[in-house]
């Protein structure tokens, strides 16, 4: 490294870029593994293009382009136990940094790498950001697809509305029909888990729900919920853990699976401008200190627990708010690595942007405290329809500094709105305050200074339209 000159941890050699002819394209860093004694990360552009690739940088920083380099949109990667490789992009790496390319899938935009369900020492399922998911054997490299999960999951057309098929849809607010943003996929607990993250003006409108987080059991899909979804990863013990991360127009959104049951909680967005489906790329979890989660979602980074106790998510806590793409990080040689998305001008969508290039950052894990302060917003409820006695889902509360909560009423009718805590952890929810709010009325809660609590929830006593909305400063 004492050859190589860097600014706060940024080495301009190692900077990667993509193609400015004939077209200005993009340029992410998609995936980073610490493998075979070399860092290995693989690029993306937008859809097709050129300058990008496989990547190897060695313990002294020298970077190659791997002769077995295709360019592509590439997200995936995986550790295949049972051969002893990594597969990231559509190459497979063994432990002696061979490398091999399954050549079908290569034109594909890979989203994510699977464990099979029933034969994982032969084959892995492939996500592709559009929706087909394919099932790909690793001796002879035959590929056969196994759904379009555009039209598995009814992600083509308006949510529930299959007449729409084809048109732009019934609803004269529409404008465009939703595209499909498939980013991440997992297998565990004898299921298969997979996030697709559309989100954009339609979403938030309340005329689209096609935003998706959906299990599939090897015979059924089931559809767990239709926010936008990122990430959705996990452990291969303490229960299997499955955690996925997305958000909506109201909050950010934690999903957990533990022992076959999902679990859903909201924290806060530190930042609304990671809300379009393409301005996320890949927020990831990642194991950064052994046996430790670091999150990164919605601007913030946050400590997370892989186990789960007494059926309970324990160990959330933010870190930090930001405003970096970053789509990827993992450790290597004693540093903690992050990959980004930094400069994607994407033909002339931006035009005060030059050529498309990104580049890595290292550091340490305790660097991120350096970052900026934990802060955001968001809530359980937002102009929703809620149910008399139904709690809202639990709000993460802790580690903020200032608190307050917006409550309004948008029925004609008074309500009462219950607030509640728990401070333990465990689902033990202790009474707060009853706000009384008038109908077509706001009230607003400071809450101590210094008072913190695990979560909060907020029930009221009758059906109505309301809004519950967090302020963490």
């Amino acid at each position: 490294m004492a050859d190589h000159y860097h600014v706060s941890g940024i080495f301009p050699h190692l900077s990667v870029r993509a193609d400015s002819v004939p077209v200005r394209n993009e340029c992410g860093i998609g995936a980073l593994m610490s493998w075979a004694d070399r860092l290995w990360m693989v690029t993306y552009v937008a859809h097709h293009g050129g300058g990008t690739g496989l990547y190897e940088i060695d313990h002294k920083l020298n970077i190659r382009k791997h002769p077995e380099s295709v360019v592509g949109t590439f997200a995936n990667r995986l550790i295949h136990h049972e051969s002893d490789s990594i597969i990231i992009g559509p190459h497979i790496i063994d432990n002696h940094g061979n490398v091999r390319t399954i050549p079908i899938i290569k034109d594909y935009r890979l989203t994510s790498t699977m464990e099979h369900l029933t034969d994982p020492a032969n084959k892995v399922y492939f996500l592709t950001m559009e929706g087909p998911m394919f099932e790909v054997d690793l001796n002879t490299f035959h590929v056969e697809k196994m759904f379009d999960l555009t039209e598995t999951l009814d992600i083509s057309v308006p949510f529930g509305d299959p007449s729409a098929v084809g048109s732009i849809g019934a609803d004269p607010k529409r404008k465009t029909i939703p595209k499909p943003h498939f980013k991440a996929a997992h297998t565990g607990q004898g299921r298969l888990v997979v996030a697709n993250n559309t989100f954009d003006l339609n979403d938030h409108a309340g005329i689209d729900k096609a935003g998706r987080l959906a299990e599939w059991d090897g015979k059924t899909w089931r559809i767990l919920d239709t926010g936008a979804f990122n990430e959705v990863t996990g452990r291969r013990n303490w229960h299997e853990v499955i955690y996925a991360t997305g958000w909506d127009k109201a909050s950010a959104i934690l999903m957990a699976c533990i022992k076959g049951q999902w679990q859903k909680y909201r924290f806060p967005k530190a930042s609304h401008t990671f809300e379009q489906f393409c301005q996320t790329e890949w927020p990831r979890i990642r194991e950064v200190e052994t046996e430790r989660y670091l999150m990164n979602a919605s601007g913030m980074f946050y400590e997370l627990s892989p186990v789960a106790f007494a059926g309970r998510v324990w160990g959330v806590k933010p870190i930090s708010a930001n405003i970096r793409v970053i789509s990827d990080f993992c450790c290597w040689k004693g540093m903690l690595v992050m990959g980004a998305n930094q400069t994607s001008p994407i033909w002339h969508g931006n035009m005060v942007t030059g050529y498309p290039e990104s580049n890595l950052w290292f550091g340490k894990p305790d660097d991120l405290w350096q970052w900026g302060k934990p802060a955001g917003w968001g809530g359980p409820w937002w102009n929703q329809q809620v149910k008399a006695g139904e709690p809202s889902d639990p709000y993460l509360m802790t580690g903020f500094d200032k608190k307050g909560l917006h409550l309004a009423n948008e029925s004609s009718d008074e309500a009462s709105f219950k607030v509640e805590v728990d401070f333990l952890g465990d689902g033990s929810w202790k009474e707060f305050e009853t706000v009384k709010v008038n109908g077509n009325g706001y009230k607003h809660i400071e809450f101590p200074q210094g008072f913190s609590a695990h979560w909060a929830r907020v029930t009221s006593n009758a059906d109505c339209k309301a809004t519950a909305y967090f302020m963490y400063t």
